[in-house]
């Protein structure tokens, strides 16, 4: 279901990181998107996992409006990098791993999907898939 703000990976293609960790390359543009989509998903669940653990984002933003939970977001995340950027070491970091183990999904509203996202990751993975190509054979 790909709607505006949302692409998901291709269904029946190889998808996790775990395929491609040992050398193993995407043979099709549909695998290439989904191993860059995996990558992708990877950094940002880090991301808002850190940002969860260090500044106690609650779990269920219901209770906010859209506005307020961006806001929030917005704010722990110039917080965090201000810690970071004067702190030699984030004593936070080591604790990610343990957190990324966790079974952190939260429930999905209901989705429209839309033809025309559709049709624009079709076009999107054909173009990365192509653009690595050309950029292997340089």
């Amino acid at each position: 279901m790909n709607y505006d703000g949302l692409l998901t990976p291709f269904r029946g293609q190889r998808y996790h990181l775990s395929v491609w960790k040992n050398g193993a390359h995407p043979l099709l543009d549909q695998e290439y998107f989904n191993m860059k989509h995996s990558q992708a998903r990877n950094v940002i669940n880090r991301c808002f996992g850190l940002l969860k653990m260090r500044w106690g984002i609650p779990p269920n933003t219901a209770w906010y409006s859209r506005k307020t939970v961006y806001r929030i977001i917005l704010a722990c995340a110039l917080l965090h990098n201000f810690v970071r950027t004067y702190m030699s070491m984030d004593p936070m970091e080591y604790l990610v791993e343990d957190y990324m183990k966790e079974d952190n999904s939260d429930i999905i509203e209901v989705m429209e999907t839309s033809t025309a996202r559709n049709f624009f990751r079709y076009e999107l993975a054909i173009e990365m898939y192509t653009t690595c190509l050309q950029s292997h054979a340089n």
